[in-house]
């Protein structure tokens, strides 16, 4: 044992409270949007000639979604996905405020999840502009959800060393990870101009 003062232990990371807040504030949100979309699915199954409520117009509506084969990629309706994937979103938001610290394959695997949903949602933005040609908006609210909880995690763990990295690469990504809004910002940015260069939406909307 050394008792040299000179001689100190690493400083634990300090708890992300910031991302802790969003990830349970987020995860709400996507779980509202998630669950609106399953009763959307059920009501359509059940009822003749039901038109849900997200359904604004040709081009704004979850319809086409709900009855494609893309709304059911994995051979049930893709928002059970999100009631999951957004409930443990919340459980790990919470966890953290509560003053749980959890350990690097945890994060690793948290992450994993995170990668595929973003996965999943680039795909479902590209069948939706691409294939069926409409905006879906409780889709849109997973997307917009989606995206920054990505960018969050991501640079967290980047910088915190959950996910092994290099010291440059933690020193960026400890940069990235406070224009997390902007980064986010711009990536909508992106979307909704390849929505407009694809579908014209800001003349038909």
């Amino acid at each position: 044992m050394c008792d040299n003062p000179r001689v100190s232990a690493t400083a634990p990371e300090k708890r992300p409270t910031v991302l802790a807040v969003f990830l349970v504030v987020g995860g709400v949100i996507g779980f509202l949007a998630a669950f609106a979309l399953t009763l959307d699915d059920i009501a359509d199954l059940t009822k003749t000639n039901y038109q849900p409520s997200c359904n604004f117009s040709v081009l704004v509506g979850c319809s086409a979604n709900l009855e494609s084969w893309q709304g059911s990629l994995f051979g049930f309706p893709n928002p059970l996905l999100g009631l999951v994937g957004w409930t443990a979103t919340i459980a790990v938001g919470t966890g953290i405020l509560a003053g749980a610290r959890f350990s690097r394959w945890f994060w690793i695997l948290f992450n994993l999840g995170v990668v595929g949903a973003l996965s999943l949602v680039v795909w479902l933005i590209s069948q939706s502009v691409f294939v069926l040609n409409v905006l879906c908006p409780w889709c849109m609210v997973t997307w917009a959800i989606t995206i920054p909880t990505f960018w969050g995690v991501t640079f967290y763990n980047l910088k915190s060393g959950n996910i092994p990295a290099t010291e440059s690469i933690r020193r960026r990504a400890g940069a990235f990870y406070f224009w997390v809004p902007l980064i986010s910002l711009v990536s909508y940015a992106i979307v909704a101009t390849i929505a407009q260069l694809q579908l014209d939406w800001l003349h038909r909307i």
